[in-house]
């Protein structure tokens, strides 16, 4: 911010001299048990011990990495401060400042942020990083609180976001018992009471990516670390796999023995206009499928090379929607992607039964001349 004088490289991060805000955003890896690893953001807190070690500034330390409660306060503080040789309060201002960034609008929500959230201690520090962060978002609250406050603050609001979608879902599975029942319109009502909002009310295959699922095991692992039952969340966790389960449920009701039917899977992107698969449900849902010895073929817009990378040669890959559904026993939208809510009667005309297992609802099903189920949308 200040003084672009000389770059210091340090080891594989890189420091302004006489910096007088600092900025640490570094991934945390995760264990299959949901414990955070935290080697990633070790080595970037001693990088940056070394830097204040030899400044004459005084600058403010953000941690915007997603970490349990408790991380800053007795990890990174103390590894800081023998690094540097100073006092956090005194010589350096240390916050936890974590970002709420969704894939596909990061820029966006950078710039215009629902909520500014500064956990720190009272030092003399405080006032000139809410002077800071005034500056840059003059319109948007700046919520102040302690250090473990504001990590944890992070995960409840994903943990949240979770809980919706796994409700909605739930709802969704009740839909489809009670003829001609509409999650979508469940959805929309309930929406427009503002203690709930209409967000994350779009029931679906369950939630996926790169922040919800992680979250969500990382909250669940910490509360019962700490001593606290997730009952709620492990609920929520639950949900999510089922959605699984109830679609090849579907497939099994109306094809009997699934092993070696060709399946055929639209979208593997846990959500469209990115290519990213991470956690994605419809990765989890081909794992089941291969397990049970179907043939998989895939198809989407973005995801083919990143999908590759997972199943190698163990599924087909379709260059196009008609490729990917010629012969298949099943179809299954799992992606909400615009051009597949055109499929209707000549698309579904390659196929050698006429299933369709619309994960999205986004067909219209008078269009559709064969087995056609919606999640969310009950049926005779």
């Amino acid at each position: 911010r200040s003084g672009l004088k000389k770059k210091l490289m340090i080891g594989d991060f890189e420091l302004i001299e006489d910096s007088d805000i600092i900025f640490v955003t570094v991934g945390t890896p995760q264990k299959d048990n949901g414990k955070i690893n935290l080697s990633i953001i070790k080595n970037a807190t001693k990088s940056i011990g070394k830097f204040l070690k030899d400044t004459k500034k005084k600058p403010l330390v953000f941690i915007k990495s997603t970490v349990v409660p408790g991380t800053t306060k007795d990890i990174i503080l103390p590894i800081l401060e023998k690094t540097s040789g100073k006092k956090a309060g005194k010589d350096f201002g240390l916050f936890s400042n974590p970002e709420f960034l969704q894939e596909s609008n990061a820029i966006k929500n950078t710039k215009e942020p629902h909520a500014v959230i500064l956990g720190s201690e009272k030092t003399k520090f405080l006032l000139d990083a809410k002077r800071f962060l005034n500056k840059i978002h003059s319109n948007v609250d700046i919520i102040t609180t302690n250090l473990q406050t504001a990590e944890l603050i992070k995960y409840a609001n994903n943990s949240f976001l979770a809980t919706k979608i796994s409700f909605i879902n739930q709802i969704a599975n009740i839909c489809q018992n009670i003829p001609d029942a509409n999650v979508d319109d469940v959805a929309r009502a309930i929406g427009l009471d503002p203690r709930i909002g209409k967000l994350f009310l779009n029931a679906g295959p369950g939630y996926g990516g790169s922040c919800l699922p992680k979250d969500m095991k990382a909250l669940i692992n910490f509360a019962e670390e700490v001593g606290a039952k997730p009952l709620l969340l492990n609920a929520v966790e639950k949900i999510n796999h089922d959605q699984i389960n109830n679609i090849i449920h579907l497939m099994k009701k109306n094809l009997g023995n699934i092993k070696d039917k060709k399946i055929s899977i639209l979208g593997t992107a846990f959500k469209p206009n990115t290519d990213d698969i991470r956690d994605s449900i419809a990765v989890e849902l081909i794992k089941k499928l291969l397990k049970l010895r179907v043939k998989v073929s895939i198809h989407d817009p973005k995801a083919m090379k990143n999908t590759e990378k997972i199943f190698g040669n163990k599924i087909i890959y379709a260059k196009s929607i008609n490729d990917a559904i010629q012969k298949s026993n099943c179809l299954v939208i799992m992606t909400q992607w615009k051009e597949y809510e055109k499929i209707d009667n000549k698309v579904i005309h390659h196929m050698k039964n006429k299933l369709v297992i619309d994960c999205r609802r986004i067909l219209n099903k008078k269009k559709i001349d064969g087995k056609y189920y919606a999640i969310g949308i009950g049926s005779l």
